[in-house]
């Protein structure tokens, strides 16, 4: 699965979002809830968040408008273009990154980090791989917050996408992430299972 391949699907979609199996055209339920709810008597205001795998940008603007610093990045062009047509005067730094081939200044940068489409749009045989990366953008006392559908079965399931094992959930516990929170969902669709877990990282 290369970067031409999310990349023609937005391309394919002709300004269509209903051509985009993962375009909701809102953020995401998991995320709102986590802001709404979770942590209301926290400030944000000049945080530093990076939202991976961004697609169309609703994630990053609802972290906007709770006051953070917001840095969103995909890998197709044609999803970032999208993005700066959809909200021509945001403050979201949308930028075209590759999650494999990232700027070395992300690394330890962010106070808050959302991942919840790119690990189980992935295939597992780099499923490490993308962790690990995802891991270290985390800075010192930060949070990371994971959206990822799961399975039962540490066979590999078709896809993508890919649904997370709760072993595999567990790999970012050994990179050093604390788990804060685990709270699952329910949900009458082909993935039924779904969990959002926030961590902190704290240098040692």
């Amino acid at each position: 699965m290369t970067s031409n391949w999310f990349d023609n699907i937005y391309i394919k979609a002709k300004g269509d979002s209903n051509q985009v199996p993962w375009a909701n055209m809102t953020a995401s339920a998991y995320l709102k809830d986590w802001l709404n709810h979770s942590h209301l008597d926290q400030n944000f205001s000049g945080l530093k968040a990076l939202v991976v795998g961004c697609g169309l940008g609703d994630d990053a603007e609802a972290l906007a408008q709770k006051g953070f610093n917001v840095t969103a990045f995909d890998i197709s062009p044609t999803a970032i273009d999208w993005c700066k047509q959809r909200f021509p005067n945001s403050s979201v730094n949308y930028v075209v990154a590759d999650l494999f081939n990232l700027n070395p200044q992300w690394l330890r940068n962010f106070d808050f980090v959302f991942e919840a489409r790119t690990i189980q749009s992935l295939p597992l045989t780099v499923r490490s791989q993308v962790m690990e990366t995802v891991a270290q953008l985390v800075a010192s006392e930060g949070t990371l917050l994971v959206v990822t559908v799961t399975r039962d079965t540490p066979e590999e399931p078709d896809g993508p996408p890919y649904p997370l094992s709760l072993e595999e959930i567990d790999y970012f516990q050994k990179l050093g992430l604390q788990e804060i929170r685990r709270d699952a969902f329910s949900e009458k669709n082909r993935f039924p299972k779904r969990l959002r877990i926030e961590y902190l990282f704290q240098q040692v």
